[in-house]
């Protein structure tokens, strides 16, 4: 069986369908799983994507992008190859993107997780031939504990730091994680404040139908006594930022899967770290993968080759491919 797909110095490439999926350079024809920065790039002449991806790609990539949209399960064709998006369970708008030709099925599922968060299409396997995964979390140490359980640490934390007169600091992705913990977060205790990219990258989600509570923009004009015993909402690349004066006296916390990694909270100086992440942990990878019936499992960013060497053991054909995608930075501000 001739493989769909290919791995090339640009991306995942279709030779058939002449198309790639989330290509790291410019290309002609651009199929894009989500609109985070590794996965939708600038460059590219022409893109597809589900329709919630499409208004943070335009922001991020420019609104005179040459962007097509689909729906889940909306059959698309090109020369021969038929495109269905099939939801990621990672941010809203994320897919797995299908390839079908003539009765063989490849899957790329980009980045997932298996947990409903609350803001995104709860994340559906796919029956293929071929399965693309992620390795982000790709070790046996990372099993993530039930979101309600976080959740309530982070709200607790919350509530602690009101009461000893503190700012809450919470770093976060500007696009799906921050939105998620909106979602949960227990407003009864205080306002919500927000870094300017995550104040965009909500704007946006809100504007297209995302329910979230009501946040308000960090600006030079806030009193500082204002932020006292309330949370805000900040990406990575502000730790340690100048920027981060204003909210003294304040108690810092991290949500990442990585912060199940003592040392990792340690480097970046948090007083907090909440294992929280939009990627699958071990166990979620290897459900997924289970569940995808797949004969042939590519493995891309991550612990790739870990985890492709314990899919073989366990009977699977499976191989590491190199990828430029970066899973979960504590760097970025995706």
């Amino acid at each position: 069986m001739q493989s769909l797909i290919q791995f090339t110095d640009s991306g995942i490439f279709c030779p058939k369908g002449d198309f790639y999926i989330d290509p790291w350079k410019g290309v002609k024809k651009a199929l894009i799983t989500h609109a985070h920065a590794d996965h939708a790039r600038f460059g590219s002449a022409y893109y597809l994507a589900h329709k919630q991806s499409a208004p943070i790609m335009k922001q991020r990539l420019g609104q005179d992008i040459n962007l097509e949209t689909t729906t889940y399960n909306q059959p698309i064709h090109m020369n021969g190859i038929t495109v269905t998006f099939h939801p990621a369970g990672h941010i809203p708008g994320s897919s797995q993107i299908k390839l079908s030709y003539k009765g063989q099925r490849c899957v790329v599922s980009g980045d997932y997780k298996l947990e409903e968060d609350g803001i995104s299409s709860p994340f559906e396997p796919v029956k293929c031939n071929e399965f693309v995964t992620e390795s982000t979390f790709g070790l046996p140490i990372y099993q993530w504990q039930p979101q309600t359980t976080v959740f309530n640490e982070i709200n607790s934390w919350w509530k602690q730091n009101k009461e000893e007169g503190k700012t809450s600091v919470l770093f976060a992705y500007a696009l799906g994680k921050a939105q998620r913990l909106m979602a949960h977060l227990d407003t009864s205790i205080g306002k919500i404040y927000t870094h300017g990219a995550v104040e965009n990258a909500t704007e946006v989600l809100r504007e297209n139908g995302l329910k979230l509570p009501e946040t308000t923009l960090v600006t030079k004009d806030i009193p500082k006594k204002d932020f006292k015993g309330n949370i805000v909402i900040a990406t990575p690349a502000s730790i340690g930022s100048a920027w981060m004066k204003k909210f003294a006296p304040y108690s810092t916390g991290i949500t990442s899967g990585w912060m199940m990694l003592r040392g990792t909270r340690r480097r970046k100086a948090a007083d907090r770290g909440f294992v929280l992440s939009d990627h699958a942990d071990w166990n979620g990878l290897l459900t997924a993968v289970k569940n995808t019936e797949a004969e042939k499992v590519y493995v891309t960013h991550g612990y790739s080759d870990v985890f492709s060497k314990y899919l073989n053991e366990l009977g699977w054909d499976a191989q590491s491919v190199d990828s430029m995608y970066e899973g979960e930075s504590l760097d970025t501000n995706l």
